[in-house]
């Protein structure tokens, strides 16, 4: 039996077996699964504060192929792999080349963000500087076959003056794009400078724009994917939406019944907190694909809590407890994340999130997760 771990809290006794969700059980059909996965830094590179990121490529990529073997499609370059804290366009542009290859070689889903990160900060850029820099992006995505994600720009944010800049940029995007591409509107809670998309800091406002942006152009958006953690606003959303155009939920506080849907819908899944949920995520839609809500709901309401957890204010750094879980779970031998973005959060909250976790049995090996917790708490004099 796996020994006491000593806890900030109190100590705690590790589930002694986890869950048993081997890969190769199939890809789910009822809905659109997608995990934004977490990139593994380079543990070893001699690198300051302000250098570009250095990348594992090798475990970053093996973290690809587990979700892919899983079933699970996988959303690159996103807010999950720290896109604009710690990976700058040339390291998101070499991720996207390196994932695009590697889902080529095993069969497997990708859509990958397409933003503009490259424009430099300072003064505010014009919007056809905001264009070229999309453009550039969405050029990267089309010549390696990989479906693009129009991601929220901060430039954006920065160069325009109302709502009808918005719909004009995305206007040209869209007539651009040869294949449709999935919309996203990631809130201020993920990233403050996004406050006031699409125009408006009133929501009702921003909503219209956004869906009149898609209306003009249903033929170029295959989704949307709405992070603002707002259930009813997606819902609301969604039956607003046109035939055919997919509502993608990244609302990782209220995802079970979201996915689950009603009598007039449902969302599909693009999600940060399906990276330590994958294995569990999947099976629990497969269980949905035949028809029973009940027990796709009791497998995945109990892992709220856990995600909740994890993307608590400042929500922008749930990157940290991703990163954290897939330690323990073995994905990675190391606890280093780019930009020293591990020391985001607390040692309670992260001994939390492993006290989580491990009651759902997410770890394939609770001795491997209970050993390196320990050691954690070791480094941080916390052992008793």
């Amino acid at each position: 039996m796996t020994a006491v771990v000593p806890l900030p809290r109190g100590p705690y006794t590790p589930r002694a077996t986890p869950l048993d969700l081997p890969p190769g059980a199939g890809t789910p059909s009822s809905r659109t699964v997608f995990s934004a996965a977490h990139v593994v830094a380079d543990p070893y590179a001699d690198i300051a504060p302000d250098d570009p990121a250095a990348v594992d490529w090798e475990s970053t990529l093996a973290f690809r192929r587990h979700l892919w073997a899983h079933g699970l499609g996988v959303a690159e370059a996103m807010d999950t792999a720290q896109r604009g804290m710690g990976l700058d366009w040339a390291g998101a542009a070499e991720l996207i080349r390196r994932s695009a290859a590697e889902a080529k070689a095993v069969g497997g889903r990708i859509a990958c963000g397409v933003g503009t990160d490259q424009l430099p900060g300072g003064p505010a850029p014009t919007l056809a500087e905001v264009t070229a820099a999309y453009e550039e992006q969405l050029a990267l995505a089309e010549e390696h076959g990989v479906q693009p994600i129009l991601m929220a720009s901060r430039a954006l944010v920065r160069a325009a003056r109302g709502p009808e800049d918005y719909l004009a940029t995305y206007a040209h995007l869209l007539r651009q794009a040869s294949e449709p591409v999935i919309l996203h509107w990631l809130g201020p809670m993920f990233d403050p400078a996004l406050e006031g998309y699409w125009g408006s800091t009133d929501l009702d406002e921003a909503t219209d724009t956004f869906l009149k942006v898609i209306a003009e152009h249903p033929d170029k958006v295959d989704g949307i994917k709405i992070s603002l953690l707002d259930a009813a606003r997606e819902i609301d959303v969604r039956r607003r939406l046109p035939g055919g155009v997919r509502c993608y939920t990244g609302d990782d506080f209220n995802y079970p019944e979201l996915i689950a849907g009603d009598e007039r819908g449902f969302s599909h899944a693009l999600l940060g907190i399906f990276d330590p949920l994958g294995p569990l995520a999947a099976h629990a839609v497969r269980v949905l694909d035949t028809g029973d809500v009940a027990g796709f709901r009791a497998l995945l309401d109990p892992t709220v809590e856990l995600s909740r957890h994890l993307f608590q204010r400042p929500t922008r750094f749930y990157k940290t407890g991703v990163v954290f879980l897939a330690w323990l779970a073995g994905h990675q031998d190391h606890f280093t994340m780019v930009g020293g973005l591990q020391s985001a959060r607390s040692l309670p909250h992260l001994a939390t999130a492993y006290e989580l976790a491990d009651g759902l049995g997410l770890f394939p090996d609770p001795d491997l997760a209970a050993h390196r917790m320990r050691a954690l708490l070791a480094v941080h004099g916390g052992a008793r």
